[in-house]
């Protein structure tokens, strides 16, 4: 892969994954007022798109369970849960393993055209760099969140 997109992956990933280390077990599931979601969905609605549209998941692998779709693909919500849902520990184990994955993409693959235009990209690079910016604005709002939901509990 390129080395400026696998600096970039990792940029994102690395400081994705800080920020998610950082959260207290205690945030995780709280829904705050105004907020569609929790930290928790987020962190497992990250992984699933990005499995989703970087290793075509749930057809083409089986890198995660089946059931992350119904938990965590757009439109979702922790309301509707039902199941086996996996921890915060477990997703981050397995944002990590998914890091690994998609540096050993070859760099001849980015070049590759997409069957159709999907989501302004046409090229299976462009997709990867799709991810990234989806990464860095659920970040933006796990960040928010977590500020919103201390700031609560605090008073």
């Amino acid at each position: 892969m390129s080395e400026l997109l696998v600096n970039n992956i990792q940029l994102t990933r690395s400081f994705f994954l800080k920020n998610v280390g950082k959260l207290d077990d205690s945030l995780v599931d709280v829904q705050p007022e105004g907020f569609n979601n929790t930290l928790h969905w987020h962190i497992g609605h990250v992984l699933t798109v990005t499995e989703q549209l970087i290793f075509r998941f749930p057809e083409k692998t089986t890198n995660l369970p089946p059931n992350y779709p119904e938990l965590f693909a757009r439109g979702t919500k922790p309301a509707d849960w039902q199941g086996q849902v996996p921890s915060v520990k477990e997703l981050v184990e397995q944002l990590t393993d998914q890091l690994t994955r998609i540096k050993e993409i070859p760099a001849e693959s980015l070049s590759r055209k997409l069957k159709s235009p999907f989501l302004g990209c046409e090229t299976f690079g462009e997709l990867i760099n799709f991810c990234l910016f989806h990464e860095t604005l659920h970040l933006g709002q796990i960040q928010a969140m977590k500020r919103v939901i201390e700031t609560a509990q605090s008073k």
